[in-house]
């Protein structure tokens, strides 16, 4: 499945085209196995089953593996109010630290700080049966509100700032507080993940198999691969979904369609990968997955986190449909990107009603010129 293929914007559709806003369908055949989404993909399959199986000191493994931020104590009741619809709204996001062992991959300087260069709204449909995600570019100019970071040290509102200056400015609780302040959108859970982690989840599930319909040849990413079918390993995969510079017009935009095409291809192979079977390799899968992930207090444990993948696990990447945040090239520096604050409040409405996101939201914006570069093997 290319990127250009990607269903169109709101609830996909069902095998028999009888999708409502709220995610029920009618006569829909069981599909064996789905996962859920993303890094929850990874967690649940071992989470579940292990956890299930009564292994005590795996359970204890997994809980102590897994690391979480407190956000509705440090954002407090000022906050959008939680929605009563039956759906749910997950802030994803990659980190990108330079410091440790990510520094190797990263590249850059070792300056100790993170940052975010991917950042998503997961949206789960009311049913649990249907998500739509937003990606949110991380070089997007918004104004972000005061924010404490983990030290305690609180820094003053700033307006026109880049989207990813939130996480490195006051870590997990501003990154959400931002987002919630651009959409008014309540954020249920917050998942982080980073580089190092990514690489070796990727290298456990056996790689991801693509198509590129281009060479992809990025310096800066250490990507190089001629167009064609390539089985990615961990650290081919977090360069394609690093990548800017090697394809499309070389913005964050294009890096996005690279992302959502990967998410997309990695969801169809996690589907097929037969963990249930092979107790170590579902060991060693949980094991990493669990170190590799920051969590909101909410997911902190392994209860909590069997519980939210179990409620995921009939969502497959058909059931998945991928936008941008509605948004403009900067005519003051064509390095940055501006919110189209009106079709962004369409698609920020379509969240808080667990509605579809209209499509009039998602054409005659800026898009990276990416698309389909990337597609499903």
């Amino acid at each position: 499945m290319s990127a250009e293929s990607t269903p169109e914007p709101g609830i996909p559709g069902d095998d028999n085209g009888t999708t409502g806003p709220d995610g029920g369908r009618g006569r829909r055949k069981p599909r064996a196995r789905r996962r859920g989404l993303m890094i929850a993909a990874w967690t649940a399959a071992g989470v579940v089953v292990l956890g299930g199986a009564g292994l005590g000191y795996v359970y204890f493994k997994l809980n102590g593996n897994l690391k979480s931020v407190d956000i509705d104590q440090a954002l407090g009741t000022d906050r959008p109010t939680k929605a009563d619809n039956g759906s749910e709204n997950i802030l994803v996001l990659g980190s990108d630290t330079r410091s440790g062992s990510n520094k190797k991959l990263g590249g850059g300087t070792d300056d100790g700080s993170a940052r975010s260069d991917t950042a998503m709204i997961v949206h789960v449909y009311r049913g649990h049966r249907t998500a739509s995600v937003v990606s949110i570019p991380r070089d997007t100019l918004i104004d972000r509100p005061e924010c404490t970071d983990p030290k305690g040290v609180t820094h003053d509102a700033a307006r026109d700032v880049m989207f990813n200056s939130a996480y490195s400015t006051g870590g997990a609780a501003c990154a959400v507080k931002t987002v919630e302040s651009m959409s008014g959108v309540r954020m249920d859970h917050y998942l982080e993940v980073d580089f190092a982690g990514f690489q070796k989840l990727i290298d456990q599930l056996g790689g991801v198999r693509i198509t590129t319909t281009k060479d992809i040849d990025d310096p800066e990413s250490h990507l190089r691969l001629k167009a064609g079918t390539h089985t990615l390993d961990g650290e081919q995969a977090l360069g394609l979904v690093r990548t800017r510079h090697g394809v499309g017009d070389g913005s964050d935009l294009g890096r996005i369609q690279l992302q959502q095409a990967f998410v997309k291809a990695l969801l169809d192979q996690v589907e097929h990968v037969g963990l249930l079977g092979n107790p170590k390799r579902l060991l060693d899968l949980a094991d990493t997955a669990t170190k590799a992930v920051t969590t909101d207090s909410g997911l902190g444990s392994v209860n909590s986190l069997m519980s939210f993948a179990d409620g995921l696990k009939g969502i497959g990447a058909s059931d998945m449909t991928m936008v941008t945040l509605p948004v403009r090239y900067d005519p003051a520096d064509p390095n940055r990107v501006l919110v189209e604050q009106a079709k962004a409040r369409l698609v920020w409405n379509a969240l808080k009603t667990d509605t579809a996101i209209p499509k009039a939201a998602t054409t005659g914006n800026a898009t990276g010129e990416a698309a389909g570069v990337v597609a499903s093997s």
